[in-house]
């Protein structure tokens, strides 16, 4: 028996990084799983993990998308279980150089897409209960240079699940959010040695893997989280701990 066996989830994000990965476990752990993104890669991934696996196109910075992807969930395997919104994009810039371009852009992904994939998945789980994870990031609890509209952003996604936690929890539906670090990723962690010291943020002095991340999405949608909810996780390697 796997830590989700017989759970359908519905992952964003799916085509690379640890959207790709939490489809992996996900399905090693006995789970049934649809693979949003926007990129076209949801459907390698799909070819690479297997049957398990729906690929569907979804941008979450458009409510109708959103909306199909959870419906397809429904269509292809009766039900929902869980939700990962793990969709985002991060681009960095001094406040005083700001553009209201690249503050939509950042916000209707990681945020607004966000959002919508909590209120569908809960339109869907409302009478049968379910999981919500959120991704939101150490720059969601803490600020540094060039990432102001990004932390905004993840900020958000915190304020956003712990009101979720409450609005679901009479209706069964846990939602926590986890927090990774710098975690080594087609878009955020490939290259290290361009952001130098980045490695040693984090107390056991490493970046961190997609699968590292996964595999805590995964124990908060098992039924061994049952009494988890409205929890904000970090995935850092120690980094968050750090007072400077």
């Amino acid at each position: 028996m796997g830590e989700v066996d017989g759970k359908v989830a519905v992952l964003t994000g799916a085509g690379s990084g640890m959207g790709k990965a939490s489809v992996k476990v996900f399905v090693r752990e006995g789970a049934q799983v649809v693979a949003g993104d926007i990129s076209g890669a949801e459907k390698d991934t799909a070819a690479e993990v297997g049957g398990s696996v729906l690929p569907v196109h979804c941008d979450v910075t458009q409510e109708a998308d959103v909306e199909a992807m959870i419906q397809a969930a429904v269509d292809e395997f009766g039900r929902v279980d869980a939700v990962l919104n793990v969709a985002g994009i991060a681009d960095g810039f001094l406040v005083r150089d700001l553009t209201m371009e690249a503050y939509d852009k950042i916000m209707d992904v990681d945020l607004r897409g966000v959002l919508l994939g909590m209120k569908h998945g809960i339109r869907a789980m409302a009478r049968t209960g379910g999981a919500i994870v959120n991704w939101s990031s150490v720059g969601g609890l803490n600020g540094s240079a060039y990432t102001s509209v990004y932390n905004a952003a993840k900020s958000g996604v915190i304020g956003a699940t712990k009101v979720a936690a409450i609005e679901g929890g009479s209706l069964g539906i846990r939602v926590n959010a986890i927090c990774p670090g710098f975690i080594h990723t087609e878009i955020m962690g490939a290259h290290p040695e361009h952001m130098p010291g980045i490695l040693e943020k984090a107390v056991l002095g490493r970046g961190g893997q997609p699968h590292e991340v996964a595999e805590v999405a995964s124990f908060l949608v098992s039924d061994r989280a049952s009494f988890v909810t409205g929890a904000i996780i970090p995935v850092d390697g120690g980094w968050a701990a750090r007072l400077a």
